[in-house]
């Protein structure tokens, strides 16, 4: 596992904007059109474009369905173990108030949040599947 530091965003802030820099890398989108398309989103949900069931919804428009992360100790798994059980494939993984992706076993986020517990994440049906 490797930390891969990214940033989307075009002022380089990385405060309050996991969810559009999160889906902008995984969706291969500008943070630009990612955030529109939240915005979008949100208008129609009725609800902030940061909100779980705002992003989630935008991903499921996208092709993406949404899994829970079940574990014997859900502050004991952390990204880090994520990580080292999907070495293939890319993943939106959500922590309830932080969203990042791991792809091939790497987390690429703004900063290094492998020690984080992620409790869900997405992914495109027949892309990462075990």
């Amino acid at each position: 596992m490797a930390y891969i530091s990214i940033n989307p965003n075009p002022n380089g802030l990385y405060t309050g904007d996991c969810v559009v820099r999160a889906l902008s890398y995984a969706l291969g989108k500008s943070w630009h059109e990612t955030f529109i398309g939240l915005a979008i989103q949100g208008l129609i949900d009725g609800d902030m474009p940061s909100s779980n069931r705002v992003w989630g919804n935008y991903l499921k428009n996208h092709g993406y369905s949404m899994k829970p992360i079940v574990s014997d100790c859900s502050e004991c798994y952390t990204v880090n173990d994520f990580c080292r059980d999907h070495p293939k494939g890319k993943y939106i993984l959500g922590t309830g108030d932080h969203a990042l992706v791991v792809s091939d076993g790497n987390v690429y986020d703004a900063w290094d949040s492998s020690r984080e517990n992620p409790i869900f994440y997405f992914s495109k049906e027949g892309d990462n599947e075990k």
